[in-house]
């Protein structure tokens, strides 16, 4: 297919069990190989809220065309929430883009 996905951490160090939720969640993304080429994922900690870290989830789409298309961000406390949420608003999205 020939799809791939870049991953970053900010501001802590990821975790195996994170990477393979992530990699989990990309192989939604497989059947838009014909409009996507990739993916960038960061996964960011970005403050404390009630006693919790809270992680943002950001992922932009690659086109064919080398254009970066991004995402809404997603936060939640627990960061395998955060992703997946970032990785359903990228199958809403592609969904709506004509084909």
């Amino acid at each position: 297919m020939g799809v791939g996905m870049q991953i970053v951490y900010l501001g802590f160090a990821g975790t195996t069990q994170i990477e393979g939720e992530a990699g989990a969640q990309f192989v939604r993304l497989e059947r838009f190989g014909k409009e996507i080429s990739g993916c960038h994922l960061a996964i960011e900690a970005i403050g404390v809220r009630s006693g919790h870290c809270v992680y943002d989830a950001r992922l932009d789409l690659i086109t064919h065309t080398n254009d970066l298309v991004p995402v809404e961000h997603c936060s939640n406390e627990d960061p395998n929430v955060a992703l997946r949420s970032a990785f359903d608003a990228a199958e809403r999205q592609l969904d709506q883009w004509p084909r």
